[in-house]
């Protein structure tokens, strides 16, 4: 049964780790977003998710949090599919104008397409 959890080991939580991710990324953009991927340093067993949605993108908090609400809950629903990598997921200018459905689909789509270039990469 999978487990759809989202505890502080599935987070990005120092800078040095959001620090890796900004080195060499892989990238994947839509609209509004872009979430940039690389392979785990720390040998962990799932992925890991880190937000960067800046006051000078969304002002209001409100704005700010719906849409972290929203990654994270579409993560937490995608890290079965999701290799071992850390994500750090970029709010853009425009991102508040995009409804939460299309948002939500957006966001499936863009970690398929993440899994699917570090599938095809080796290191």
């Amino acid at each position: 049964m999978p487990n759809y959890a989202f505890p502080r080991e599935m987070r990005l939580l120092t800078s040095e780790e959001y620090n890796q991710v900004f080195k060499k990324p892989v990238r994947a953009g839509a609209k509004g977003m872009l979430i940039l991927a690389c392979r785990s340093q720390n040998n962990c067993s799932t992925p890991r998710l880190g937000l960067v949605v800046p006051k000078k993108v969304l002002k209001r908090a409100v704005w700010r949090n719906r849409v972290k609400r929203l990654v994270r809950e579409s993560f937490r629903l995608s890290q079965d599919s999701l290799p071992n990598v850390d994500l750090v997921f970029l709010a853009k200018p425009g991102i508040g104008d995009i409804s939460n459905r299309d948002l939500s689909s957006t966001l499936v789509r863009l970690w398929a397409q993440i899994s699917r270039q570090l599938g095809n990469q080796r290191s």
